[in-house]
């Protein structure tokens, strides 16, 4: 299987290289952009809202647990590595808009 390059597998989960926008529209994942996945979501970058919507968004889209979900770069940044536990790569690959 070849991976987006925005994803990658390891022993403890898959992890994803995302661009956040916070204050957006609306609510969406995709499309990739380079080596990135872009991600939108609605609520603003002030004390890690933008963050927990981002979990909320991937947790509810995936069906997992919040608890799966962690931001292991990038708190403070647009640019984030998020490590998710327990689902398949094709599942989250699914989820990206073209």
């Amino acid at each position: 299987m070849v991976l987006p390059a925005w994803m990658s597998v390891g022993a403890d989960g898959v992890t994803l290289r995302l661009k956040v926008h916070p204050r957006a529209p609306r609510t969406e994942i995709g499309p990739a952009f380079g080596a990135q996945l872009k991600v939108k979501v609605t609520a603003p970058p002030v004390d890690a809202a933008a963050n927990e919507a981002l979990v909320r968004l991937l947790a509810e889209s995936l069906d997992c647990p919040r608890g799966a979900i962690e931001v292991l770069r990038g708190a403070t940044s647009r640019n984030k590595v998020v490590r998710i536990r327990g689902v398949e790569p094709l599942r989250i690959a699914a989820l990206v808009k073209s």
